[in-house]
């Protein structure tokens, strides 16, 4: 063998009782604290090692110790190491870990990155091979999307039936997947412009050669293209990289699956001294790609491989613990392992029934505060929602309450882009005067009216002063704009002067849909194919429905204006985290609320019709990760109705909460309606689980009780399905009559509009109810 290849590990030393207590003491002080499976999983350093760390079993700490030992026993130079996070803030952690671990700084740890650090790295250092020059530019999202843009215009493909944002889409897709042009499925081609999307992405590719520019998908698929088309190449990196470490194993996708496998072995073929740390029952990115089936066939891919399970938990509670591993059990892609923890059992998780969203925000505001005033800090409390619609619920509520919250992974609901630009329509209908919500929406989506046209309508109104939908109706007049853009700035005018004479006469919650349908916003989100494009539909029909408890369009937006004014305010040292169970990933908390384990919320009715089984599981398994955020306590609420795509809808609970343990489970008594679905403390019998969500009793009976005709109002649809409104056909009841509301109690019917009650509760007060809600007494 020579020398260049000559192994540094120094010789095993000898076995026996006596010399391993010996070696034990004689243990590096990094090695210090670690259970025996960390230890294990950080000493085995020869060949393929799968280090399966459930949630909370301390897999960083393990990794970062890993590295330090094959940096501390001489097995390797910093520069012979891979290891890859998906991360910035992963990378730099870990090298400062490591530092602290070795008692020194870690220098020339070169390979030490995300994929895309060390793509490009790789990829400028041979760019000649790829075609591509080594000053090569990175293209940004937007700069991808205006060149297919391009390329689609001159193609004469009607970019308006076959947008750009989709087409990049599909390159994304392909890419990830390890595909190049000539590689895609005949069928997936057809995906676009009726047979064209392989070509439109050769073409774009082509171009992209001609820019000396590369986009992020490139970083990875140019890199692996380079390795299987040059061996020489390959086995200069096989050679240099004596160790590969990989974190967050799971959250693979199948370019970057094939780019280790290649890295990973050696120039015999042999598997190489690759180690993954990954946790298979935390694969929760499906959507964007990741592939939970490269970490379930880690030991085919690299045979003889160790499997080392973390299964001791040092974060939550054990009955905590018994509850999500109970839950994923229930997947049957998995490798399997059990959560377990020294420490006492703790609370029982807690599942609670609300009558509706509203009810479930409140309740959980309730005991947000009694824990603040029992002395817990507000950091230390979660709530983690299956959808974003969900939070705008919560947000109205704090600030009712005054309780300070951060959101977590994105902007506030009122914050986010499709909630300013609908609330910039509102804006404009109810006050025309106002500049920055029509020079906002004048262009969204878009109508050829960009900068050209706004700085001729500024010019006019600086000139006149006068707000700019005024100077708009002159210029329209005129022949300061050419034919097309002039066409379009009349028909803004023309929707708001019609919307406007509507206003009188038409509720505000049903002009609002209406507004976001003829401006054609909602039919831009429509069509666009990005994966974030359904959520924010989602929002839209959030912001409608959250128009209800007001009296007019204008009194919305002065409680929108007060809750923007009270979320800008002073900051708090301490506030309660709101977000989304992907957001929550990584993240723990003492205290963690899950609201919205219904059926068609979570598991997510997109993820079961997408992708079925596989996505059933992966809902499971985001389950899974909501739970385990928690240290000390979690609650779980479902709701008896809850407005789903504009519809109210008698809910049913989540198939989830019937696979959870009775012995690690506590229902509360909310004084709402759980007894509506039977759900109950019933429900948790001696028996430890239900084999099927279909056979259960609190299943069964929430079926029947739905088939029973259970009454919900059964609003009807508008064009664009952006929101759902209640007929105003005549009421059955009569006004001064006495009824009785499953959540209000008794009261008596003060005034009727249609198929809306204003009804004096005995207990709860005055309260504007739709007639469907009601029993005659």
């Amino acid at each position: 063998m020579s020398a260049r290849n000559a192994p540094l590990e120094p010789p095993a030393p000898p076995q026996g009782g006596i010399a391993a207590r010996a070696r034990a003491a004689a243990a590096p002080p990094y090695l210090d604290g670690l259970n025996p499976e960390q230890r294990e999983a950080v000493e085995t350093t020869d060949g393929p090692v799968l280090v399966l760390a459930g949630a909370g079993t301390g897999k960083t700490r393990v990794l970062t110790t890993r590295i330090a030992h094959i940096l501390a026993t001489g097995r390797a130079r910093p520069g012979q190491i891979l290891a890859v996070t998906f991360t910035n803030k992963a990378a730099r952690e870990m090298k400062h870990r490591i530092g602290s671990l070795i008692g020194q700084s870690v220098e020339g740890m070169a390979w030490l990155g995300t994929f895309h650090a060390i793509g490009v790295k790789i990829l400028r250092t041979h760019a000649e091979l790829a075609g591509l020059k080594r000053n090569f530019t990175i293209l940004d999202t937007d700069d991808q999307i205006r060149l297919l843009k391009q390329i689609i215009q001159a193609e004469n493909i009607d970019d308006k039936r076959w947008p750009a944002r989709q087409l990049a889409s599909h390159i994304d897709g392909w890419k990830n997947r390890g595909m190049t042009p000539d590689k895609v499925p005949q069928g997936e081609a057809f995906a676009f412009a009726n047979g064209r999307g392989a070509e439109l992405y050769q073409m774009y590719q082509d171009r992209l050669r001609v820019l000396n520019a590369v986009d992020f998908g490139d970083l990875l698929l140019e890199t692996l293209d380079i390795l299987h088309k040059h061996p020489d190449v390959l086995a200069e990196y096989q050679r240099r990289f004596r160790y590969v470490l990989v974190d967050e194993y799971q959250d693979t996708n199948v370019v970057q699956y094939l780019w280790l496998k290649l890295l990973a072995r050696r120039e015999d073929g042999n598997p190489g001294n690759i180690a993954c740390v990954g946790d298979d029952d935390q694969s929760i990115y499906g959507w964007r790609g990741a592939d939970v089936d490269n970490i379930l066939r880690f030991e085919k891919d690299f045979p003889g491989a160790k499997v080392v399970r973390l299964e001791r938990n040092y974060r939550s509670k054990a009955h905590i613990l018994t509850a999500a591993s109970h839950l994923i059990a229930h997947n049957e892609g998995r490798l399997g392992k059990t959560l377990h923890t020294d420490d006492d059992d703790g609370e029982k998780v807690m599942v609670a029934c609300a009558w509706d969203s509203e009810e479930e925000a409140r309740l959980i505001g309730e005991e947000i505060e009694r824990l603040q005033r029992g002395g817990e800090s507000l950091n230390e409390i979660a709530i983690l929602v299956r959808a974003s619609f969900q939070m705008r619920e919560f947000e109205d509520r704090f600030v009712t309450l005054g309780l300070p919250y951060r959101v977590i992974g994105g902007p506030r609901f009122y914050e986010r882009a499709e909630i300013r630009d609908a609330m910039a329509y509102f804006r404009v209908l109810v006050q025309p005067a106002d500049d920055l919500a029509f020079e906002r929406i004048v262009n969204t989506p878009r109508r050829g009216l960009g900068d050209a046209t706004l700085k001729i309508l500024h010019a006019y109104a600086r000139a006149n002063s006068v707000p700019l939908i005024q100077a708009a109706a002159v210029i329209i007049e005129t022949e300061e704009l050419k034919p097309k853009p002039r066409k379009s700035l009349r028909d803004v005018l023309d929707m708001f002067e019609r919307w406007r004479n509507e206003l009188d006469s038409t509720a505000h919650t049903e002009l609002a849909p209406i507004i976001l349908d003829e401006s054609g916003y909602t039919q831009m989100w429509l069509d666009d194919k990005s994966p974030d494009a359904p959520g924010r539909l989602e929002n839209l029909k959030e912001l409608v429905r959250s128009m209800e408890p007001y009296e007019s369009m204008a009194g919305f937006l002065e409680h929108v204006s007060l809750v923007m004014d009270a979320e800008t305010g002073a900051e708090q040292e301490e506030k309660v985290s709101l977000m989304t169970l992907h957001s929550a990933k990584g993240l723990e908390f003492d205290t963690v609320f899950l609201p919205g384990w219904e059926e068609g919320l979570f598991p997510h009715q997109r993820a079961l019709d997408e992708s079925g089984k596989s996505g059933l599981e992966e809902e499971r398994r985001l389950a899974y990760v909501g739970i385990t955020r928690a240290k000390e306590r979690a609650r779980l609420y479902f709701a008896s109705n809850r407005r789903i795509h504009g519809l109210w809808q008698s809910s049913i609970p989540s198939r989830f909460l019937d696979e959870l343990p009775a012995s690690a489970v506590e229902v509360a008594e909310t004084g709402s309606v759980s007894g509506n679905w039977g759900y109950g403390a019933s429900r948790f019998d001696n028996r430890e689980s239900f084999s099927s969500p279909y056979d259960t009793p609190g299943w069964q009976r929430a079926q029947s009780r739905k088939a029973s005709g259970y009454r919900t109002s059964q609003p009807r649809m508008i064009e664009g399905e952006i929101i759902a409104r209640s007929s105003g056909g005549a009421s059955a009841f009569e006004k001064g009559e006495r009824v009785f509301h499953q959540k209000f109690g008794y009261g008596k019917i003060m005034s009727i509009d249609g198929n809306k009650m204003t009804v004096d509760f005995e207990k709860a007060g005055s309260k504007r109810v739709i007639d469907s809600f009601l029993e005659k007494q």
